[in-house]
């Protein structure tokens, strides 16, 4: 291959066929098992048409091949709460919920669409139904847990009779948000990387809207002369990293419950920014 040259990837109706014809089945055999005619699979392989999501999700199960289908907007679940400090479990459906346990034990990459549908007691088909890829999993999951960390911390910042107070409910908020949501928040720190860039866009821009809510208390907090920071920005990196990381640590039993550690992160965060100790 010359310098310069691009190796294209397969297309999802090559990847098919060439998986069809290592297992010697015919066209037909295959439309007797999944109800797609052979006119349908014929032209899908050559490129000359598509298929239904659900269809091509059928077809893919029996032939054993995992392959990307037509995007979809993510299918995005946050829970509702009565009180920003009140967790009940989230509302997920069975496949996010089982998507959510293999990617944590798994890794994303680890994980397989057949085992999601094994977890949550479905065929791969009855996955893709609804969810159209892995990748969707994940970015609903993240998605999930950064619209209901935002939504609670605005519930939390609204509380704040001062700018250093709302920085306090704002810390307590985002911890408890990592502790109760553990799973989420770990699956968060630890797949960014997973994600394609146009996801990997809309989820920093989503992290980026906590870092201004904290960002923005702060600099009014030193502009009121409540604390000395040289570099609010900075702080406020510092406060959301110390705040973010707590869900990699805390194990539950341990000794401290999730308000325990709320309440002494608002400390650590009163004696990182300095004077006065208290609110």
């Amino acid at each position: 291959m010359a310098a310069g040259d691009t190796v294209e990837e397969p297309t999802s109706g090559a990847v098919l066929r060439a998986a069809r014809t290592a297992r010697g089945l015919s066209l037909r055999a295959v439309a007797e098992q999944t109800k797609v005619s052979p006119a349908a699979l014929s032209q899908f392989e050559t490129g000359k048409s598509s298929l239904a999501a659900e269809r091509l999700a059928q077809v893919a199960a029996f032939l054993g091949v995992e392959i990307a289908l037509p995007a979809a907007a993510p299918h995005t679940e946050v829970p509702a709460f009565q009180h920003w400090r009140a967790f009940d479990p989230p509302a997920f459906d069975p496949v996010l919920r089982a998507a959510l346990e293999v990617f944590v034990e798994k890794g994303y990459h680890g994980a397989s669409i057949r085992e999601i549908a094994e977890q949550a007691h479905l065929s791969v088909a009855g996955i893709y139904h609804h969810h159209p890829s892995k990748q969707a999993l994940l970015v609903a999951l993240m998605e999930s847990g950064m619209h209901e960390l935002l939504d609670r911390s605005e519930a939390a910042r609204a509380e704040g009779h001062d700018p250093l107070d709302r920085v306090c409910l704002l810390v307590e908020a985002i911890v408890l948000c990592q502790l109760h949501r553990q799973q989420q928040a770990f699956l968060g720190a630890s797949e960014l990387r997973s994600l394609t860039p146009p996801n990997l866009a809309r989820q920093v821009a989503l992290r980026d809207r906590q870092q201004a809510m904290v960002e923005g208390e702060l600099v009014a907090a030193v502009e009121a002369g409540q604390v000395e920071v040289a570099r609010p920005d900075a702080a406020a990196r510092a406060l959301v990293t110390m705040c973010t990381a707590v869900a990699s640590w805390y194990r539950p039993g341990g000794g401290m419950d999730p308000d325990e550690v709320a309440a002494q992160y608002v400390e650590y965060a009163l004696r990182l920014l300095g004077p006065p100790l208290t609110r």
